[in-house]
């Protein structure tokens, strides 16, 4: 079954950006994989809250970012 989870800081996509991102990711995968993997295929798209996640050791903000809180 192909999985694909996407972590994104809360509040900046809405529902439309989301579902976008569904369809995207199945549709890629069926790209690669064929017609037959698009009822197992399984996207997690999840919010991780303002600062909540790092990278280089380094605690990210939507500020340190440069973007408003609550983007959508």
């Amino acid at each position: 079954m192909p999985f694909a989870n996407y972590k994104f800081p809360e509040g900046i996509l809405d529902h439309a950006r989301k579902e976008e991102i569904v369809h995207r990711t199945t549709d890629l995968f069926v790209e690669y994989f064929g017609e037959a993997v698009r009822p197992y295929t399984m996207v997690l798209v999840e919010e991780v809250a303002d600062g909540g996640w790092g990278r280089a050791d380094e605690i990210l903000t939507l500020e340190k970012m440069g973007l408003p809180p609550g983007r959508t």
